[in-house]
Order: structure tokens, then C-alpha cells, then sequence
């Protein structure tokens, strides 16, 4: 038997209808344009019991898709509350069990985790996860403790289709008309309107993309997740020292690789500089949501997933239902690592404005960025796709052998690409050249690993910001 999960396409009327042996049964209204059902969300402990000892690969990409979205700021500042906008949809005496609205979470049904291979997805998918900033005085796990700013907002696209998962990160310092609020930062969103103001404020900046759910994390769990994982590896690039005086948390990390605890995971993607300021955040995020999803399929980390599991459950609250998050598990197992991709959203800094911190949309020639990672297809309108040369290319040094980096500027500039350029050395010495697509599409990355005969490439915004693609230099250079 064979349960299919469809999400209607028409935002703000989403409906899920399940197919069991021919027959269809309506869920009922999930969401609408200003009302969106509430049940706190997670993964039961007793899950990992009937899946073994063996790396569960559905809880690898649920818990690293999911706790990406606390890994950008983190702050602590004190916010005003909201009147939190719960949908009157009724639920069963078992949703409301298991989605945490009794005094006890109650066990799951034991056949609905027998097979779990029986839910499919059967339509491509967007779930909008906001990490929200501590609000003041409240209860973790309390509705109140999720009405603060969203520090940070992905917009995940999971799409059947092509067996993909794109991540598009949205800076939080990004400009956008909030209806009936007018100009604001993204973040305000949530704080001004909960989730559903959030959704609708975002599907109106995309283009009038479809967002079908979303997931809220309070960033209060962050310290602690890290912290039952045994810590994270990862590679400081340089110092990050906070200025003295300074109002923010104290941050003191050392240069080169660094088995972080949850306070210094903190003090990791929390930390800034003048020049990017939040894209720097955004990066950050997205080394340690790697950092994350390697740690996660660590053997020495799966006797510790059940603590895992019960530690992070307070801390969602969704309009996912049962049979949806099943659905998602069970198509992300199937997910190869090529096909998961980040990026940023596409903007500018404006340094005129009253706020130079402000990050500005822009989305001009953007059309393959919004159809893949949003899945808006804009009628009359032409991709933008840069000839290989005309690319920005940023060229790092990470074989520690002097000369290197003019070396391979040389030759790029040889073979008549005008835009190469290079950036300082990277101090963690790489056998293989990593090729980084930071904007563009993978194609264009691969194009450039035939040219070159080798090289890795990843797609995700963690090379040179001004680049469309680094490369990270290896000993393999030939």
C-alpha cells in the first residue's frame, strides 16, 4: 500500500489529500491567506528503535534541512509579544497527542512507522523556515516564545520531479514590502504578524511563489543540539574576535580547525565584520549546516539520537501534519548529495541609504534561480546565462605553494577569461580543487571542471561573495 502525500498547488488554499488503495480522502484547509493551522511538530524518539542502529538517512537530511534555519544570528534582544494566529481547524484527540498539545506526548501509532517508504511525495514542495529570535520572558516551546523576529529565513524547495533539494537563504537585513505595514526587513515579519504574515510577505517578494508550509525553531536549542552531538568540526578561516566594548556576545575563536561546542557554535554564526556583514552570517550558517550534516551521519553520534531527538522536540512549531512530514522523510532518503543545493538570494548592499546595512532584492535575469529553487516560471522572460569567460572567478590558494594563485590566474587569463582575480589564501590545505559555484548553476561549474580535467564541484555560497565561482586550488592542479 502506497499513501500519496499531494500539497494543492494553489497557495493559500493548500490542501493534502492521501490516496489509500484507490481512494481519496480530503484533509481539509492547511493554510489561507491570513489564518494557518498550528501543531508544534517532531520526530518521535520511537522511530529510531524500529530503524535500528544503522544511520538513519531520513533524520540526517530532516534534523539538517530543519536546523539550518537557527544558524544565523542568534540574538538576544527584547521583544515585543503577539497574538498568535492559530487556525480553528479542528484536530483529532492523536494529532493533537503527538503535535504536543496535551500534557503528554503521546506514542505514535506503531504501524505508521513500519514502513515508512508508503508515503510519497508526489509534487514539488516549498517549506519556509524561519529561526526565531529569544523573545523576553517567555517559555521555550510556549506559542509566545516563537513571536520574535525570524534571525534567519530559508526557503526550502523539495521537488520530486528531479529527486532535488534546493536551498535558497534569505538574508534577514533584506528589504521588502510587509502589506499593510509598508518597508521593512524580512525579519519583522514574523514579530509583526506571525507565519502567516511571513509566508505571505515572502511569496510576494518571489514572485508570488507558492510556500506551502512552514517550520519556526527557536534558537535556544542551538547551544544545546551541538552540545548532545559531541560538538562540530569546523575550519575557522581566521580570528574572530568581538571589539571591546562591544554590545554583542563576547566571542573570542582561533584560526584553523576547531571541534566547536554549543556556545562557540553560537559565537560562530553570530559573529560579523563591517564589510558584508549579514551575507558573512549567511555563509557561516551554511558551513556549519555542513558541519551538521556531517556530524549527524558520524557513527559515534547515532547511540546519542534518541537524547537528540527528545532535546529538539520543544523547540518546532509547524503546519506540518503527520502523513506531510512522513512524506518528506521518506523522499529525502533518496536524495543524492549533487542534487542538494544553497544559495543566497540575489541583492545589493546600499550604502546611501539611511541604513547601510539594508540588502536590496534584486532579481533581474533571475528566471532559472526562481524556477528551480522557488518554482516560479515567468512567462516572456529570458535567462541570463554568462558565457564561461565573462564569469567573476576567484582564484584561492589553498595548496600552501608559493606562487600558486598568480600561477593559475595566469593561465585562466591565457585561455581568455577577463574576470579572474585572486583572493587570499585559504590556510586548510586541500588535496582537491574545489570548484564553488556561488552563483550561477552547477552546468556552469561542470563545464568548468571538463575544462580544467578535474576539481570537485559544490554548489553553495560559501566561496569569494563578489565571485560567481571560487576555486579553491588543491595539490591536484596540474
Amino acid at each position: 500500500m502506497v499513501k500519496q502525500v499531494e500539497f494543492k498547488e494553489d497557495w493559500g488554499n493548500s490542501q493534502r489529500i492521501e490516496w489509500e488503495q484507490g481512494q481519496a480522502v480530503t484533509e481539509g484547509t492547511i493554510t489561507s491567506g491570513n489564518e494557518l493551522g498550528e501543531s508544534t511538530a517532531s520526530i518521535p524518539t520511537q522511530l529510531y528503535r524500529r530503524l535500528g542502529l544503522a544511520m538513519p538517512r531520513w533524520l540526517f537530511w530532516i534534523l539538517t534541512v530543519s536546523i539550518g534555519a537557527t544558524l544565523s544570528g542568534l540574538l538576544v534582544s527584547s521583544l515585543a509579544l503577539w497574538t498568535p494566529l492559530w487556525s480553528t481547524t479542528e484536530r483529532t484527540d492523536e494529532e493533537l497527542a503527538w503535535s504536543g498539545k496535551t500534557a503528554e506526548k503521546a506514542a505514535l501509532p506503531e504501524d505508521l512507522w513500519s514502513d515508512i517508504s508508503q508515503y510519497k511525495l508526489t509534487r514539488p514542495m516549498n517549506i519556509l523556515l524561519m529561526g526565531i529570535e529569544p523573545v523576553a520572558g517567555t517559555t521555550d516551546g510556549s506559542p509566545e516564545s516563537f513571536a520574535g523576529k525570524s534571525d534567519t529565513m530559508i526557503l526550502v524547495r523539495l521537488n520530486p520531479d528531479n529527486k532535488s533539494i534546493r536551498v535558497l537563504s534569505i538574508p534577514k537585513d533584506t528589504m521588502i514590502s510587509i502589506p499593510e505595514k509598508g518597508l521593512s526587513k524580512v525579519a519583522d515579519a514574523n514579530s509583526q504578524g506571525g507565519p502567516a504574515l511571513a509566508l505571505r510577505t515572502i511569496s510576494r517578494s518571489l514572485s508570488n511563489a507558492p510556500i506551502d508550509r512552514y517550520i519556526r525553531i527557536s534558537t535556544s536549542g542551538l547551544q544545546q543540539l551541538v552540545n548532545q552531538l559531541g560538538g562540530v568540526d569546523v575550519f575557522i578561516p581566521q580570528a574572530m574576535q568581538s571589539e571591546a566594548g562591544s554590545k554583542q556576545l563576547p566571542i573570542n575563536l582561533v584560526n584553523g580547525w576547531q571541534t566547536l561546542n554549543g556556545e562557540q557554535a553560537e559565537q560562530f554564526v553570530r559573529y560579523r565584520t563591517p564589510k558584508m556583514a549579514d551575507l558573512e552570517r549567511v555563509q557561516r550558517q551554511q558551513v556549519l549546516f555542513a558541519a551538521l550534516r556531517e556530524r549527524l551521519s558520524s557513527p559515534a553520534v547515532v547511540p546519542r539520537l534518541p537524547q537528540l531527538i527528545r532535546v529538539m522536540r520543544k523547540y518546532f512549531d509547524t503546519d506540518l501534519k503527520l502523513a506531510e512530514m512522513m512524506a518528506l522523510v521518506n523522499f529525502s532518503t533518496n536524495v543524492e548529495r549533487d542534487n542538494f543545493q544553497m544559495t543566497i538570494l540575489p541583492g545589493i548592499f546600499s550604502r546611501l541609504s539611511a541604513d547601510p546595512d539594508s540588502y536590496w532584492l534584486d532579481l533581474t535575469g533571475q528566471v532559472d534561480l526562481l524556477r528551480n529553487y522557488v518554482g516560479v516560471n515567468i512567462g516572456g522572460m529570458q535567462s541570463i546565462t554568462k558565457p564561461l569567460p565573462s564569469l567573476k572567478i576567484a582564484i584561492q590558494n589553498a595548496a600552501n605553494e608559493s606562487g600558486l594563485t598568480e600561477k593559475v590566474v595566469n593561465s585562466f587569463k591565457q585561455k581568455g577569461f577577463a574576470k579572474v582575480y585572486p583572493i587570499a589564501d585559504w590556510s586548510d590545505i586541500q588535496h582537491k580543487t574545489q570548484i564553488i559555484v556561488q552563483k550561477g548553476s552547477r552546468e556552469q561549474g561542470e563545464a568548468l571542471q571538463k575544462s580544467l580535467g578535474f576539481g570537485d564541484v559544490e554548489v553553495a555560497a560559501t566561496g569569494d561573495l563578489e565571485s560567481d565561482i571560487t576555486i579553491r586550488v588543491g595539490r591536484d592542479w596540474k
